[in-house]
């Protein structure tokens, strides 16, 4: 085994089927998204707000935004 990887046991917790993740792969947060692939189970943490940040943390643009509708043909009253 390497040191990305560790042999962990599984246990019951109510109905469901659980394990302990050591302290050394714990996730960032309270949610995680979890899919299968195969007989592999596949464990992401949940980022939320990431994005956001990024987009506060950046400053305005003086640019102002093109007119997007400019070159566009005129509508025909029937496309209405």
């Amino acid at each position: 085994m390497t040191t990305s990887e560790r042999q962990v046991r599984l246990f019951r917790n109510g109905r469901n089927q659980a394990l302990r993740i050591p302290r050394e792969f714990e996730l960032e947060g309270d949610e995680a998204i979890l899919h299968k692939e195969g007989d592999r189970l596949i464990i992401e943490p949940v980022r939320k707000g990431k994005l956001l940040a990024l987009l506060a943390s950046l400053e305005p643009l003086d640019v102002p935004f093109p007119d997007v509708d400019e070159d566009l043909p005129e509508l025909d009253d029937d496309a209405l």
